[in-house]
């Protein structure tokens, strides 16, 4: 169990303060416990190294990197982190190098990571697959690949990947992790997109840390894009955790933020760059 605490946002859409925090379309936390830091996501490479120095984040500090999925707009200031950290341990699932598309219509963009395995080794990154739920310090645990079982939690259908038997195949995002911390007050759980789900992931933290309450949620609900029956039965589903405090981010969008805000008030906030919690 940890006793001390601290998330500061280091990426985001949205800026929190102080004067001259760079705001972008991702997400990267600088987390601190009494015996360790690490870093969650990277961004997409344009604030992680400005705003980790206005914040005042030493990440030559940092005992490790934690990627909660392979998309651009969570990996692509891995390089730059590296560059400063020096070599560090990097968990991930191995799914984060597939070739990953956006597709809708006729409009195509790849939006996966940018760079290839043999470049991340090469400057820096020690890999360690993470696919099973695990601990990887004292009271911090990585959920690995969280089982899809709510019928109200559907996948993007826009995001795919390229088959060369099949062709174009819907993206399970088996690679989707979040990081959980055990403190005194009950479970601490970072989102990196929430791709999973947000109600299969707290249910599959429950099921692995039976007893624990969990207190606080923070990061990408992935909500942005959710249908009001979607959002509503979410809503409602959220309740049976009884969450002290969640921090909608990044893929949470403006609209359904401003619900959830409605909906929590004063356990609510915003995870915007700049933001630090403590518990």
């Amino acid at each position: 169990m940890v006793s001390q605490l601290k998330i500061t946002v280091i990426c985001e859409n949205s800026v929190f303060g102080p004067f001259g925090l760079i705001g972008e379309h991702g997400w990267s936390c600088y987390v601190e416990t009494e015996g360790y830091s690490m870093l969650f996501d990277t961004g997409q490479g344009l604030g992680v190294l400005p705003n980790s120095l206005i914040l005042r984040k030493d990440l030559r500090s940092i005992d490790a990197i934690v990627l909660s999925h392979g998309h651009y707009d969570h990996t692509s200031g891995l390089p730059a982190v590296l560059g400063i950290s020096g070599p560090r341990p990097v968990y991930a699932h191995p799914d984060i190098f597939l070739v990953r598309y956006w597709k809708k219509g006729d409009v195509l963009r790849e939006i996966g990571l940018r760079y290839k395995k043999e470049y991340l080794e090469a400057i820096g990154a020690r890999f360690v697959n993470v696919e099973e739920f695990r601990d990887i310090y004292p009271g911090v645990y990585l959920t690995g690949v969280v089982p899809r079982i709510t019928d109200f939690e559907p996948p993007d259908p826009n995001m795919q990947l390229r088959d060369p038997e099949a062709g174009w195949v819907q993206d399970p995002l088996r690679d989707d992790l979040s990081v959980v911390i055990d403190t005194e007050k009950g479970l601490f759980v970072i989102l990196g997109c929430a791709h999973a789900g947000i109600i299969n992931i707290l249910r599959h933290i429950q099921k692995n840390l039976p007893g624990r309450p969990i207190h606080t949620v923070m990061g990408g609900t992935h909500l942005g894009l959710a249908d009001p029956a979607q959002f509503g039965v979410t809503l409602f589903s959220l309740e049976e955790f009884g969450i002290k405090r969640l921090g909608a981010a990044h893929c949470t969008g403006l609209e359904n933020g401003a619900k959830l805000y409605n909906a929590l008030g004063e356990r609510f906030f915003f995870a915007s760059a700049g933001v630090s919690i403590s518990i």
